[in-house]
């Protein structure tokens, strides 16, 4: 037989039960902290989204940062080249977990207007995994706003476990 468990009447309007990885996905999500990787007009772009009138603040994300330990959104605007390559590879493994990149305007997408010279790479994914692209030349800071929430949709479905695999088999 089943003793109900009394709950004091101040506290059951305090109560909230849930998952763990709905809480860790919360947070992860709106705490988006970016590491940039601009190397072109696409840069200019990404500046604009922390203008006042985009304001990316209002997504947790307005911190830039200089150093990838510091970062879990690798923001990849513009073109790479493959001199450049094994450059950004590093700033990504140098990045803690969770981690996630965005490859931002047609350049890191495809190589973009440059994708037929034989020293760009034809697509960030190539050589770090990307979780969202967003194409354009240049996009324009609303379609990164937007593209901020897809990924933030797509955090809160994951699960620790699941991640944990996603690292391992990148490794």
């Amino acid at each position: 037989m089943e003793e109900e468990i009394k709950v004091p009447e101040e506290l059951k309007s305090n109560i909230l039960i849930t998952s763990v990885d709905a809480i860790y996905n919360l947070a992860k999500g709106y705490s988006l902290w970016p590491l940039t990787f601009a190397t072109a007009c696409c840069a200019i772009e990404m500046i604009m989204a922390s203008a006042a009138r985009f304001d990316i603040a209002r997504f947790g994300s307005e911190v830039f940062r200089a150093s990838p330990r510091q970062a879990d959104l690798m923001l990849v605007a513009g073109t790479i080249t493959k001199k450049m390559a094994p450059i950004v590879t590093t700033l990504y493994k140098q990045m803690p977990e969770p981690k996630w990149v965005l490859a931002m305007g047609n350049c890191a997408v495809s190589g973009g207007v440059f994708s037929s010279s034989p020293t760009v790479v034809q697509g960030v994914n190539r050589i770090i995994p990307v979780d969202v692209y967003l194409p354009g030349c240049p996009p324009p800071p609303e379609a990164l706003l937007n593209a901020i929430l897809l990924l933030r949709k797509k955090i809160a479905k994951e699960t620790i476990l699941k991640r944990k695999e996603q690292v391992l088999s990148h490794v």
